[in-house]
């Protein structure tokens, strides 16, 4: 009999497996339709830390609904199973495709890049970092769609995806971020330069880095150099080569500021191509004139060139009225695209300007780096804040071009101002003690303050905190952490009975107690003196200073005196003449 969960979902067969989880076809019963149900392997479930984290992260990516994301449908827990719904691609992932294919036509990766910046987009937008983009988590539906899966549950991997084993999550590595490798920030642009391993993969059918140790892979992307696509494969335009090695730049601030901004880059690159050509694309020196005219070349979707045709005899003819029109139309058409294409170029910074070497702004503020550029006949434009650790807020941290990069007079410099340190995770101590409380908020960037608070917890025992565990706050703003003075701590009563009340008394004591009211009564089990009830048993957890009633015995309860019995003398003499009372 087939596996249900939450009463609806029919497992039916496994069709999919990866390094932290397997996915099975299911149907759900209750809408009648097939989903994806992704449930975690046995071997995650004992982390609570990881389970509250894939729980938050997949509901919150539920609420992503985009033609380019695997919709999630639902997140639950039965039993000891962890599962996602999500919708079910009639599809195989990216990387099937480029396994079987090898490079792909530049054109078409263009367009799949386009949709996946467009998923990210949207993503980012609603404050969700996918950490994970590669091609298996890519699904390619069959009229060429391009659908990103595992929103959500990336967050939740992240921390162990490179310590945890399993195939599946180790191959990420070849994907990573520099940041990511470093364990350091990460935020959209990770997903930026991941796409553009992912882009790196799709021109050439390799990706940049690769090795048996996935630390050695790591280590590639934070210190090695990338070999340029077009050093593998032919037929590559410079300037969508321009964009991958953008897009994976090491520093995050030479990247992208952002996935729209990638997608404007790829819709220019497209443009030009429509208004001027692939040739121009291509930069490929012209081909020879024959008999004065250019000769003419095709391409076909990839952008490779085929074989010229030779140029063929004309027959003379009286030329007509639409014939002598045609070459007007022609140089019209023509003329117009030229003014498109030097349009588009002057806008770009094809041309123009005499070139110069980009100053050093870093350190400046952006009044300060706008005298200096002025000073040399250019521009700048602030983008994006960065969060930094070392560069003060309001300075700038980095530039694109580069200090030191050849830039043209009248061009922009585009700056990146220091927004200081950023928002950090405040650590959980509840029930630290208190040293070990302040070592991991200074730990983790933030100052601690101690106070002091009445508690029946341990002295020195942290029993409240403000932010809260898991809260954002800015780096270096102040934690807040409540000590316990051990004013109220709680006490065992110790057992008593038996001890004499001097005992009893040195017992209570020593528990932190005291002696209430003390009552008196016989006894034939305790000896005088002895206490024989006590108000609350042993073990029991009191108040310090707490009162506790007594019983102490008094004895055994004597007996009556005996009872002289005067009898009545009989007419006869009897054996006994007296009557002795039992004892």
């Amino acid at each position: 009999m087939s596996k249900v969960l939450a009463g609806r979902y029919e497992l039916l067969e496994r069709i999919g497996e990866g390094g932290m989880s397997v996915v099975y076809k299911a149907k759900d019963k209750l809408l009648n339709r097939f989903v994806a149900i992704k449930i975690l392997k046995p071997e995650f479930i004992g982390d609570h830390k990881f389970i509250d984290s894939f729980r938050r992260e997949s509901q919150a990516a539920a609420s992503l609904s985009h033609p380019n994301i695997v919709n999630i449908y639902d997140v639950g827990k039965e039993g000891n199973i962890h599962y996602i719904v999500m919708e079910l691609i009639e599809g195989r992932a990216l990387s099937d495709y480029i396994k079987e294919q090898g490079p792909m036509p530049y054109p078409k990766v263009i367009a799949i890049s386009k949709q996946i910046a467009a998923a990210l987009s949207f993503a980012h937008k609603n404050h969700i970092i996918h950490r994970d983009v590669k091609p298996h988590n890519i699904m390619m539906t069959p009229n060429g769609t391009a659908k990103i899966t595992d929103f959500g549950i990336a967050k939740a991997v992240n921390a162990a995806t490179i310590v945890d084993s399993t195939d599946g999550i180790i191959g990420s590595v070849h994907y990573f971020s520099p940041e990511q490798a470093r364990g350091g920030y990460v935020d959209e642009k990770s997903d930026i330069y991941s796409l553009g391993i992912v882009m790196y993969e799709m021109l050439t059918g390799n990706v940049p880095f690769d090795g048996d140790n996935p630390v050695n892979i790591a280590l590639m992307h934070i210190n090695g150099e990338m070999t340029p696509p077009s050093s593998l494969v032919s037929g590559i335009p410079p300037a969508l080569e321009h964009i991958v090695m953008k897009c994976t730049d090491k520093y995050p601030v030479n990247r992208y500021a952002s996935a729209d901004e990638l997608i404007e880059a790829l819709n220019n690159l497209e443009f030009i191509g429509s208004v001027v050509g692939n040739s121009v694309l291509m930069r490929q020196e012209q081909k020879p004139r024959t008999q004065g005219v250019i000769a003419e070349t095709d391409y076909d979707d990839g952008g490779d060139y085929l074989e010229e045709r030779p140029q063929r005899p004309k027959q003379q003819k009286k030329p007509s009225s639409s014939s002598r029109k045609k070459p007007v139309i022609i140089t019209v058409i023509i003329a117009a695209v030229i003014v498109a294409a030097l349009a588009v170029c002057y806008f770009m910074g094809v041309f123009g300007g005499k070139e110069i070497k980009a100053p050093d702004l870093s350190g400046m503020t952006v009044t300060e780096a706008m005298e200096k550029a002025a000073e040399l006949d250019l521009k700048v434009k602030e983008g994006d804040p960065v969060v930094s650790e070392d560069v003060e807020a309001g300075l700038i941290v980095s530039q694109d071009p580069a200090a030191g990069d050849t830039v043209k007079t009248k061009s922009t410099i585009t700056v990146f101002v220091s927004s200081g340190p950023g928002d950090g995770e405040v650590p959980d101590v509840m029930g630290y003690d208190e040293e070990d409380a302040r070592s991991a908020i200074e730990a983790a960037g933030f100052e601690c303050e101690v106070k002091e608070k009445s508690s029946d917890a341990n002295a020195g025992e942290v029993i409240g905190q403000d932010p809260q565990g898991g809260a954002q706050a800015e780096k270096g703003s102040t934690v807040t952490i409540m000590v316990s003075d051990g004013s109220m701590a709680r006490t065992t009563v110790p057992y008593l009975k038996g001890k004499t009340l001097s005992e009893a008394e040195s017992a209570l004591q020593g528990a932190g107690l005291s002696v209430g009211s003390v009552d008196y009564a016989w006894s034939d089990t305790y000896a005088e003196g002895e206490v024989m009830w006590q108000q609350y048993d042993a073990d029991t957890k009191l108040d310090k200073n707490t009162p506790v009633n007594l019983q102490v015995s008094k004895g055994p309860k004597p007996t009556q005196p005996p009872t002289q019995t005067t009898e009545t003398p009989s007419s006869e003499p009897t054996s006994e003449s007296e009557t002795v009372p039992s004892e």
